[in-house]
């Protein structure tokens, strides 16, 4: 098996001459500079190598148990948590007012993308606690984000989100559970959530689940959800756990991938009803699990780019020391599969979706912590308007690609990557969730063309494309090197373009026919702005922040991308202008049989 090592060519090279960090850590009022930030990365990557890429295996195998009510995790899993929580970890950016190091979001994203590659199972549980605390930071009141904030952001507590229902997965209108007031002023939590990433466990002192429920006079559909926080075991005055809250897990889900991450159906209320506070204002749940959920698809996103790189050190790790059949091309004896023309076929499109997944992370982390920080309203406006626009894209896209990535990888093992002994069938299981949970490509498809793309007549969209053409211009005006990219970028945002223009034009009179090329149109975003990033690369690339192999590495890249990915972007344009007429032709009879 190989070991797993931080990017840190890659994220070095985009830190300093792609998106250079300290001027953006300056223009946020940050007090890190990029030298601080790049060790925090080394001592990530550290404490992964050292804890964290060791116990994946070991927890794919071992998976979570359920025994007498309680939920244990793999061998370690706590050691290790523990260790986490002491290292400081969990709170790298949340607010210094409760404990956090308020840190910058473009770290936090780059640390986490080393959690992830190295241990996904594990490090779910801090990424649900991170929306739990964006949520309560966003909604709950000044009293109950000094009762849970210090504790959540420390790890002594953990936090969950509890949606899905069985009969309310993506239709949140159909929640059932309820909420009935007390007279103390907090709600009988009742009613069954499931599909509840670590919804139990025995890593922390307590749990808090933020929960979507109905009051008894709420209105009917997504309008009457309200939102609880409802801790596992009820708090005391001190702020310690007391007694058992009426909340407890019934069962854990069988699953695919992340066996050791606990997927639980939890049971709230079996007995007089588990004990809930309002966070927010009654009615407006949906609008403040929002927030978490925002948050949860960024960082799932960053999630598919996390075990994306991870399988493809993975490959390269088997493609050099593995020796098989003659070389096309070449005489002599044999060499590793690495030079079989195919063989790099695959590794060429893994790298290249990847650098191009990481640079756009990169950049909608720095938008994100614009439109926290930048001086003047009109900034931190426009850069929350462009985060809105992109994080369908960073969520649907990078999981989607995340799918080929792992598929390719095991296909470089050859019959190999089917066997599980050697390590590439894992990661093609685990990342199969991601473009699940968190809301479907479809989802995230919808929400980019209805909410992102429609609602606005297209004009965060035009806006983005504008900066994107000037990009493909400049590259056209420069280096010999980068003309041919710049045309093929060029390209590419015209077919997006048209591609909106249509979508404006028939949407109104015929929404199901906009809606059966939404996901295409998600991917089409995908392949421009993943191409957007690939030409920044490569003009700081010639410009001279990189020579040699590192040069020749970045402009072959450059290359494969524009010649064999951005090439789909008239493909998609004709499949989404189609209208989806071939799927309402087809009869609904044939089904049946």
């Amino acid at each position: 098996m190989s070991q797993y090592h931080a990017p840190m060519h890659d994220i070095d090279f985009l830190t300093t001459a792609v998106f250079p960090l300290d001027p953006h850590l300056q223009g946020c009022g940050s007090a890190l500079d990029a030298g601080l930030a790049r060790s925090v990365v080394l001592e990530a990557e550290k404490f992964a190598q050292g804890l964290l890429d060791p116990l994946n295996r070991i927890g794919d195998q071992q998976g979570c148990r359920l025994h007498d009510g309680t939920v244990s995790t793999p061998a370690g899993w706590q050691q290790a948590y523990l260790a986490f929580c002491e290292g400081g970890w969990n709170g790298l950016r949340q607010p210094e007012q409760y404990g956090g190091q308020a840190l910058s979001c473009v770290l936090a994203t780059l640390t986490e993308e080393i959690w992830h590659a190295s241990n996904p199972s594990f490090a779910l549980c801090s990424m649900l606690t991170s929306g739990a605390i964006e949520t309560l930071l966003h909604s709950a009141t000044p009293a109950l984000k000094d009762l849970l904030l210090p504790r959540l952001i420390s790890g002594e507590w953990t936090g969950t989100m509890n949606l899905t229902e069985p009969a309310a997965g993506s239709d949140l209108a159909a929640v059932r559970t309820r909420a009935m007031p007390s007279d103390d002023g907090s709600y009988a939590i009742s009613g069954q959530k499931i599909f509840i990433t670590y919804g139990d466990h025995e890593l922390a002192s307590n749990i808090i689940h933020l929960v979507l429920a109905r009051t008894p006079d709420a209105p009917a559909g997504a309008r009457g959800l309200s939102l609880f926080a409802v801790p596992k075991f009820l708090i005391q005055d001190d702020g310690s756990p007391g007694e058992r809250n009426d909340v407890h897990c019934s069962a854990l889900e069988h699953k695919l991938g992340i066996h050791a991450s606990p997927t639980a159906v939890m049971q709230f209320g079996a007995g007089p009803g588990a004990t809930g506070y309002l966070v927010g204002e009654l009615n407006e749940g949906l609008k403040n699990m929002f927030v978490m959920m925002n948050e949860a698809r960024h960082a799932v996103g960053n999630q598919g780019l996390a075990i994306a790189e991870r399988a493809f050190q993975h490959a390269v790790w088997y493609a050099r020391e593995r020796v098989q059949g003659k070389i096309v091309g070449e005489e002599g004896a044999q060499l590793p599969i690495l030079r079989h023309p195919d063989v790099r076929r695959l590794l060429l499109g893994m790298k290249s979706r990847i650098e191009s997944m990481r640079a756009l992370g990169v950049y909608l982390s720095m938008q994100k912590d614009l439109a926290r920080a930048a001086a003047s309203p009109e900034a931190r406006s426009r850069a929350q308007a462009r985060v809105d626009l992109l994080i369908p894209v960073m969520k649907g896209w990078f999981t989607e690609a995340a799918q080929r990535i792992t598929y390719d990888a095991v296909q470089v093992f050859g019959g190999m990557g089917y066997i599980e002994e050697s390590g590439a069938a894992q990661y093609y299981r685990d990342a199969r969730i991601l473009t699940i949970y968190e809301g479907t490509t479809a989802i995230q498809a919808n929400d980019l063309l209805g909410r992102k793309t429609v609602r606005d007549g297209g004009a965060q969209a035009q806006l983005l494309l504008d900066e994107i053409s000037q990009q493909a211009e400049a590259m056209l005006a420069g280096a010999a090197g980068a003309r041919e990219f710049g045309r093929s970028l060029q390209q590419g945002c015209a077919h997006l373009r048209a591609t909106i223009v249509w979508l404006l034009a028939c949407h109104e009179a015929d929404p199901r026919a906009t809606h059966a090329g939404a996901v295409s149109y998600l991917e089409l975003w995908g392949l421009v702005t993943g191409a957007w990033m690939q030409g920044l690369r490569l003009r700081a690339a010639l410009d001279g922040a990189a020579e040699g192999a590192a040069l020749q590495a970045i402009q072959a890249s450059a290359r494969f991308y524009a010649e064999n990915l951005l090439v789909q972007a008239s493909a998609l344009r004709q499949s989404i202008c189609a209208g989806g007429c071939a799927i309402d032709a087809f009869p609904d009879d044939y089904w049946a049989r």
